[in-house]
Order: C-alpha cells, then structure tokens, then sequence
C-alpha cells in the first residue's frame, strides 16, 4: 500500500497541472461571486477629533460593509473633485452631512446607515438626558440592550437561525466543495488507465493485495482534496481575513465526510464507464448538476420547487453545504452536525461498495 501511495505521490508531482488549475479557478470563482462580502466600501471622513465623534467612528466601523477612514476635509474634497470617490462625509456629535458627486447605490446605502444610527443614538441620549439619575438610566439602558424587555420567542429565534445567510462563506463553501470533484476525479479516473494500460494487471500479480492496492488509490485521492481544500480556506482565512466565524479549524473535521463520500461516488463513475474518455465526459454533467441541486451555486434553503429539493437529498453536495453551515455559521451541536455527516458516511460507503464491485467485474 506504501509503495502504491509514494507511486501516486511522485506521479503527482511531475504533472501537478490539473490541480493547480483546478484551485486557481475555485479561488477565482469564490472571490468573484462574494466580492461583495470580503470588501467593505470604503468612506472617507473628516471630524473635529473629539472623544465623543472618535467613539461614534468606532461604533460605524462595525459595520461588516462600510469602512469610514479618516482624512482632513481639504483631502475628502480631493478625492471628490477628482472622482477617487463618489462620496464624503463630515461627522459631528449629533448630526452628519454627506457630500457626494452622484445619486450612486452606496451613497444611499451609506446615508441609510448614518440615518438610523445616529437616530437610534438621539433617542438614547434624550431617554438619559430626561431621567431623574442619568447614571442609573445608563445603566439600565446598557442592561436592556444585553436582556431586551421583550424576549425573543423560540419561533422567533429558528426563524433567525435559518435566516443565516453569508454571501462570502456560502460562494466561498460552495465552490470549494464543487471544484473538488475535479480535483478528487482526475486521480480516481487514473484507476481506468492503468487498466487500459496493463498495469493494473501487474498491480494484481504483484504481492500487494487487492484491499492495499485500493486503499493506496482512494487514500491517495482523498489526501490530494483535503490538501486542496484547506489550501483554499488557509487563503481566504488569513489573505482575506474570512473569520468564519472564530471557527476555522473546525473545517479541518467538517469535510472529512464530504470528501469520503465524493471518493466514493467517482469510484462508482469509474465502475460505471469503459474508457476514461468516457469518464471525462460524464464528470462535468454530474458536477455541474450536483452543484446545483446541492445549493452550491445558491443556498438551497431559497429553492421552492419540492421535486428538486427531494432530488437534492440524494447528492452528497447537500450534506457537505449542511455540514459547513451547521458548523460554522450556526454553530449548532454536535448531535445536529453528526446526521449530515452519517448520511454522508452511509452514501459512500455504498457508492463505494458498489463502485469496487463493478470495477472488479468490467473488463477493460
């Protein structure tokens, strides 16, 4: 099995190309799709530098799609006048001006922002100013934003839970886990050629046994996916600073059973087809239509249509989306993350039962 798996490894390293290709093209893809998400529109603003306008820039800044930067107002001008940006903003402790060149969406977005902020703020401050104790009315008012008055309901709480949505994570979790089928493929489909070749014959009379020469294959396959994938999150976790949500390492574990069961299912592929032509035709039409019915291309939970969302439970691209949004953006138990995963589990073991078994008995 050892001698198997250095055989692929060297193989790999003398024609890495389709896998570099392969994960340039998911960066690229993932990037694209949720640029939206990684960068915040930058505004420029000036102030009188007071500690009072410095907290309020503070609190703006914890908007994950604005960034207000500071400058003098003679630069904010500038960079208006010469187009760098459409627009400015001049901030105070109780009001706000905006300049801008052009009626633009992210000058109506910002004004919004800036709106509701700073009248949230004056309610505040005027609830304060009218109480008896404004220390105590501080107080309360700090401890009523920790423990509303009026608790949110459990219907409420799912309802919010399953209104969790990252633009960025789900591109990001979505192109990664499609692209992969390629990358996981273009190793399996090596099994068809060395049957074509005549190897596969002399793997068969050499002294490994059949389990070994198998595992060497999959084992070998499953490595270079999992390289591939945490590849693409250590990139986007501290190139782009995607947080995901202060639970990174946790993908480490959450694609184990992805990655299994896709071995498996280009296993079955393999048994399924005579010639590797053959195989290269069918991968693209099985992982484009996965991608699509398994929410990779769009959250699955925006699809109404009962029939693709009964087709979407028999295509593992499902379960590994559930496993990643269970785990990383709703951050539910262990319990919940365990059913994806055994059906995940249970789909590769019998693809890949199933694929070894037609493997053994077509001839090529």
């Amino acid at each position: 099995m050892k001698a198997v798996l250095w055989g692929k490894c060297k193989q790999f390293l003398r024609s890495p190309g389709a896998f570099i290709v392969t994960t340039l093209i998911c960066i690229l893809f993932a990037y694209l799709v949720g640029i939206s998400s990684f960068t915040k529109v930058q505004v420029p603003i000036f102030t009188d530098q007071s500690e009072k306008v410095l907290d309020i820039v503070k609190a703006l800044n914890k908007s994950e799609s604005f960034s207000f930067v500071p400058y003098s107002k003679e630069e904010v001008e500038e960079q208006l006048d010469k187009g760098k940006t459409d627009i400015g903003v001049s901030l105070s402790q109780d009001t706000y001006t905006i300049l801008r060149i052009a009626e633009t969406s992210n000058a109506l977005m910002v004004q919004n922002y800036l709106h509701t902020y700073y009248t949230n703020m004056l309610k505040e401050q005027a609830l304060i100013n009218g109480a008896a104790n404004k220390q105590e009315a501080e107080i309360v008012m700090a401890n009523n934003k920790e423990n509303p008055i009026i608790p949110v309901s459990k219907e409420q709480a799912l309802t919010e839970k399953e209104n969790n949505y990252s633009q960025s994570l789900q591109s990001l979790f979505g192109f990664t886990l499609f692209f992969c089928i390629y990358t996981v493929s273009f190793t399996v489909v090596e099994i068809l050629r060395d049957k074509q070749n005549g190897i596969w014959d002399r793997f068969i009379l050499s002294s490994t046994s059949k389990a070994q020469i198998y595992f060497g294959h999959l084992l070998f396959s499953f490595l270079v996916g999992y390289v591939q994938i945490i590849m693409i999150f250590l990139l986007f976790r501290y190139g782009l600073n995607i947080d995901f949500n202060g639970h990174f390492y946790l993908v480490y574990v959450l694609i184990i059973p992805y990655l299994f069961s896709i071995v498996a299912l280009t296993i079955l592929l393999t048994g399924l087809v005579k010639t590797a032509s053959q195989f290269n035709a069918v991968i693209p039409l099985v992982s484009v239509s996965f991608a699509m019915l398994g929410g990779a291309y769009w959250p699955i939970e925006i699809v109404t249509s009962k029939v693709m969302i009964l087709l979407s439970k028999f295509i593992p691209i499902t379960y590994g989306m559930e496993l990643l949004k269970k785990g990383i953006l709703e951050k539910t138990s262990w319990i919940e993350i365990a059913i994806p995963a055994g059906v995940l589990c249970l789909m590769g073991t019998i693809m890949l039962g199933i694929g070894i078994q037609l493997i053994e008995k077509r001839h090529v």
